[in-house]
């Protein structure tokens, strides 16, 4: 056992760059264990000043002076999130309210559906089957009607917090963008000076990850997007709450499609019945999934190292179990951040391989 962790050690940590570099993961991932709930806002600025980096430098590199690009993306990025917070929120949730108080009748119809079963299949279901499934159903909303209830009421103390983070956030935005160069510079003296492995990993994660999440971002924009016109021209109810689910179910490959599929089908269901209309609706919603994974996906992440989807499954079940909800939204990046770390970590044999050719 001692044999295998030395040989270990050997072929992995036989550089003292290394070594530092698995503390410094180590002591980070504590740091944001132990912290992140804390230090939510400045996580979140950390994440959106990433992905606005990559329009600065696009427009720095169209030789437009730094603080223009800074100051007109900031701008950019402000319209967004008012136009957010006033416009887009308050349509959703205004359709979040309206589908709560459709629940009875979704609820009855479900039941005349559910007993139109026995008298159809007769020899796989019987009526004291349905009525169990219908308890359970009838059951689980009211707890679900109650959640909601008691977490609107105990949210109320946290409105302020949350107004805080949305004068925060824009804050924090702005200066990581406009004093990216002083805050690396700072965080680098704490760093050996010679330090080539830190510098290649952080080269190949921040070509991956910067790829991946800013190329997800637009995904989410455009899929959301195209989703929200074709269900407003097809008439299709609660338009923009739908849109927002399938524009979010990217962000988890394979996993997000499959389960947004079942609201948009049951309100296309309710909504227009077994008809033409019904079907027109399915159909459009399956030609954007399958324009979104054949085209748009290619040709935004045609420069990351694609994930196999039994990694994405293991991420999104790790860190889902690890942080919630915000574990299972970030999991794919955090997976796509592993994987570029594993590329680039030198291990001895291709270490000595790498010396004899040169």
């Amino acid at each position: 056992m001692v044999r295998i962790l030395r040989g270990l050690a050997e072929k992995y940590f036989s550089d003292d760059e290394a070594v530092i570099l698995f503390l410094l993961l180590v002591a980070g991932t504590a740091f944001i264990l132990l912290f992140g709930a804390m230090l939510a806002p400045v996580i979140a600025a950390l994440i959106v000043a990433f992905i606005l980096q990559g329009l600065v430098t696009r427009l720095v590199n169209m030789r437009v002076p730094e603080l223009v690009a800074i100051i007109g993306v900031f701008i950019v990025f402000l319209g967004v999130l008012v136009g957010f917070l006033f416009g887009l929120l308050p349509l959703i949730w205004s359709q979040v309210t309206s589908l709560a108080g459709e629940m009875p009748r979704i609820f009855r119809e479900t039941q005349s559906y559910l007993e139109l079963l026995p008298e159809q299949y007769p020899h796989l279901i019987s009526m004291e089957a349905v009525n169990t499934i219908y308890r359970q159903v009838t059951t689980e909303a009211g707890n679900l009607t109650q959640w909601l209830v008691s977490f609107s009421l105990s949210s109320i103390p946290d409105l302020v917090a949350l107004l805080i983070y949305m004068v925060l956030l824009p804050i924090l935005v702005f200066f990581f963008l406009k004093d990216r160069r002083v805050l690396l510079a700072s965080m680098s003296r704490l760093l050996p000076t010679q330090r080539p492995l830190m510098q290649a990993i952080w080269n190949e994660v921040n070509q991956q990850c910067a790829n991946y999440v800013r190329g997800k971002a637009l995904e989410i924009l455009i899929v959301g997007g195209v989703t929200y016109v074709a269900f407003k021209i097809l008439g299709m109810p609660y338009a923009a709450l739908l849109a927002l689910l399938v524009g979010l179910s990217v962000v988890i490959p394979y996993i997000g499609a499959a389960v947004v599929t079942i609201p948009v089908a049951m309100i296309a269901l309710f909504a227009f019945g077994w008809g033409s209309q019904f079907i027109w609706v399915m159909v459009v919603y399956g030609i954007i999934q399958a324009l979104d994974g054949n085209v748009l996906v290619p040709v935004l992440f045609s420069e990351v190292n694609n994930l196999h989807p039994v990694m994405i499954i293991v991420a999104v079940l790790f860190f889902g179990g690890l942080w919630g909800m915000w574990g299972v939204f970030f999991a794919i990046p955090l997976a796509t951040m592993l994987k570029a770390i594993f590329s680039a970590w030198p291990v001895q044999g291709e270490v000595d391989t790498h010396a004899r050719g040169s």
